[in-house]
């Protein structure tokens, strides 16, 4: 059974007649995808009509506003359009053949005129559902259609009226060539709408959905995985060797790892994922048991990428040391705490640690354009006088979303290094004001059209309050930081030691472990140079101990600073640091006390010697010649850099 069309009835293919908005001919609808193809390739530069053959009259709605514009005697354009409107054989739809153009130049390029709706957009549905015949009706037609009709008269009644609605034209196209960023003055393609990013925004996050595939599209880490690397080398040859990845979040650990999933799969390698925050031992067992069946029967390998790995405590990780040994899997650990404290050391002379660092601010932009473009999303430049927003384009029936190009720079700079964190910033911006459905209204009095919006600098800082610290008090980072601080206020840099207290603080650390760490450094470093500088940093923990936080902060910047403009003296802590080196090395027993020195509160510890020769210090006006050490150290000086 055949399913008849427009094609096959003359009078549905009458009442189906389309007008292509290239050349402003008339056709059955069922033909104007081919004849588009056609008729832009040979009139690329705009609306001219062919001149091989006259052009047929346009069809008109007929309206008030037309038939006043209508003049008296009727031309004899009009009145072979009147008669192609009536449904007998002089109105039956032309030929295939009557559209054919000749064959496509070579080096020709497709460059839509227009824009382009998508197939099961609500205008593509309209396009199709509404026949030419009745665009008399109050209805809504198709986006094509919806050209108002006194606009098409004038472009066709005077050269003078043409031009004028040429030179708005090449306005409008022009205004959106920038929007879009299309070079040549035309789009590209119709930006989806504020509707259709609203539902490419839902469900996956951002920064699961734009995990890159390839090695090349991998950025921000060109001294781990660069071009030139040993890793970049093995990874391209399929020689994947077993890894510990460390760095912070949001580095590209789980994507380094995802790219060398994918790289597996065309070569046939399973590639297995657990995540040591629910994976339990017998998840592990059972995946290498997988493995040594598919090494024994297939001769497959195994790639298993343990997703945090530090969360596995000491005698799990002793799991895969034997199978690691005899390569059985192939382990990929990602984790962001130091390996050498949270992973086994065994496992570690076994694995080839990878540090992958915080990405820079170029990388993260890199990063957002990369979504942005993704997205559809138009950023408009702050450098250009020329706003796009204050022309109007029919390029969609949904609003347009633009996002400002400080606002990219912005959301980069409070990621931190953290791409994740970007992106999320990124959907939860762009999803808030599609929410709200923030409408572009006056700007420097100009009037937007509605339906667009606008996600602004202000957008972003709002979803991301201040800067994502990276901070872990029972971390890496913690330590660094704290030893940052110690030497900074060590090298009186005063603007250094308050920087690291505030990471410090703001990152959420105790301020009594910091208050206690300022006196130790009260004696280590400022010592006898400034005997009040202890007075000042007990003073300061007592303090913090009273008031606590966020009170007691200006308290340790204010010992901070005294403790960085303060003289430095190591004297006393060096000589205690020769004496413990003395203790550690003596060999063999320990001196004893002198009899000399040795406390006598009995009768027979005084018949022993003890005491006896012992010279009392004050009863003696001039200084005493006495010797206070052991005999096998006499003479020696720790207070001279040349240890005993």
């Amino acid at each position: 059974m055949e399913v008849s069309g427009p094609e096959d009835d003359p009078f549905l293919a009458q009442l189906h007649r389309v007008q292509c908005p290239v050349c402003q001919q008339a056709m059955p609808a069922a033909h104007i995808n081919s004849h588009l193809d056609r008729c832009l390739l040979l009139h690329p530069a705009g609306h001219a009509e062919p001149a091989a053959a006259p052009p047929r009259a346009k069809r008109r709605r007929p309206s008030e506003s037309s038939a006043l514009k209508q003049p008296a005697t009727p031309t004899a354009a009009e009145s072979s359009e009147g008669e192609a409107e009536e449904p007998d054989d002089g109105g039956e739809t032309e030929s295939r053949e009557s559209y054919d153009a000749p064959p496509t130049p070579s080096g020709a390029r497709l460059i839509p005129d227009f824009p382009v709706a998508r197939p099961g957009s609500p205008a593509r549905k309209g396009a199709g559902q509404r026949p030419a015949a009745a665009a008399g009706s109050a209805s809504p037609r198709s986006w094509d259609e919806a050209e108002a009709p006194e606009e098409e008269e004038a472009a066709g009644d005077a050269d003078g009226d043409g031009d004028a609605d040429g030179e708005e034209d090449a306005g409008r196209w022009d205004a959106d060539a920038a929007a879009f960023g299309a070079p040549g003055g035309r789009p590209h393609a119709r930006a989806p709408g504020a509707e259709e990013v609203r539902q490419m925004l839902e469900g996956k996050p951002l920064a699961d959905r734009l995990r890159p595939d390839a090695l090349q599209d991998f950025v921000g880490q060109g001294r781990a995985v660069g071009p030139e690397t040993l890793l970049r080398s093995l990874l391209e040859a399929n020689e994947v060797p077993s890894l510990i990845l460390w760095g912070p979040p949001g580095c590209g650990k789980t994507t380094l790892a995802h790219i060398i999933a994918n790289n597996s799969k065309k070569h046939s390698i399973r590639f297995v994922t657990l995540s040591a925050t629910s994976a339990k031992t017998t998840d592990v067992r059972d995946v290498i048991k997988q493995a040594q069946n598919e090494k024994s029967f297939f001769k497959r390998k195994t790639i298993l990428f343990i997703d945090e790995i530090h969360r596995f405590n000491k005698s799990q990780q002793d799991t895969f040391l034997p199978h690691v040994e005899c390569g059985t899997i192939t382990l990929i650990g990602a984790t962001t705490e130091n390996p050498s404290f949270q992973v086994n050391a065994a496992l570690l002379s076994r694995c080839r640690v990878i540090v992958l660092e915080k990405l820079p601010v170029e990388a993260v932009v890199t990063i957002l354009m990369r979504a942005i473009n993704s997205l559809g999303i138009h950023v408009l430049d702050s450098s250009c006088p020329a706003d796009p927003l204050s022309h109007s384009s029919n390029s969609s029936s949904e609003p347009s979303v633009f996002i400002e190009d400080k606002a990219v720079d912005t959301l980069a700079h409070l990621s931190d290094g953290d791409a994740r964190a970007g992106l999320n910033g990124l959907q939860l911006a762009v999803l808030a004001r599609l929410s709200a459905r923030k409408v572009l209204g006056k700007k420097s009095a100009q009037a937007y059209p509605p339906g667009r919006v606008l996600v602004t600098e202000g957008d972003v800082k709002q979803g991301l309050q201040r800067s994502h610290i990276l901070y872990d008090r029972a971390g890496e980072e913690h330590y660094n930081c704290i030893s940052a601080l110690h030497k900074a206020m060590r090298g009186s840099d005063q603007n250094a030691a308050l920087y690291w207290l505030g990471r410090m603080l703001e990152g959420g650390e105790d301020p009594l472990y910091v208050a206690r760490r300022l006196v130790r450094f009260a004696s280590e470093d400022v010592g006898l140079a400034d005997p009040s500088a202890l007075t000042q940093a007990v003073a300061a923990y007592q303090g913090c101990h009273f008031i606590g936080m966020p009170e007691c902060e200006v308290l340790l910047a204010q010992c901070v600073v005294y403790l960085a403009r303060a003289p430095k003296s190591i004297e006393v802590y060096s000589a205690y640091s020769n004496v413990k080196a003395c203790l550690r090395s003596h060999q063999g027993p320990l001196p004893p006390v002198p009899l000399h020195l040795r406390n006598a509160p009995t009768r027979l510890m005084k018949d022993l010697g003890y005491g006896q020769g012992y010279k009392y210090n004050p009863a003696y006006s001039e200084p005493v010649d006495q010797e206070y050490l052991p005999e096998e150290l006499r003479g020696a000086d720790f207070f001279k850099p040349r240890r005993c």
